[in-house]
């Protein structure tokens, strides 16, 4: 697996790979272009996006006959936290505070949501000045 600090970044299209690879993997190129059938991309494309996050250590493939077969090496947990942190830094300064608030303003949670999320910051610890 890709270590957790090393998490490379990840474009849409990366991402929609990504979430086709880790819907089955190991799989084939046919099988991620059937799990991507609505984004219309060719064969080609996928092999391509393929190779590209073998090139990024996100995916590695394996030869079974003349069949290429992908694994994924990072995990999704993984990359979500990544590309949280890099939202964190770009957008908000690195600051959780701020992204939770700028949510709590725009997004609506239903009433099971805002428990959890009240649940979850009442098990963060609290800072020591």
């Amino acid at each position: 697996m890709v270590d957790a600090a090393e998490s490379p970044s990840l474009t849409d299209a990366e991402w929609t790979v990504m979430r086709a690879v880790w819907q089955g993997s190991p799989c084939t190129a046919r099988d991620v272009l059937e799990r991507v059938a609505d984004s219309g991309w060719a064969y080609t494309t996928v092999r391509t996006l393929l190779q590209r996050l073998i090139d990024k250590g996100a995916v590695a493939m394996r030869l079974r006959g003349n069949t290429s077969i992908y694994e994924a090496r990072l995990e999704q947990q993984q990359a979500r936290q990544s590309a949280v942190r890099s939202l964190l830094q770009r957008a908000f300064d690195g600051s959780f505070g701020s992204l939770l608030a700028h949510l709590a303003r725009t997004e609506r949670l239903s009433a099971r949501e805002r428990a959890r999320l009240q649940q979850l910051l009442d098990e963060q610890p609290e800072e020591r000045s």
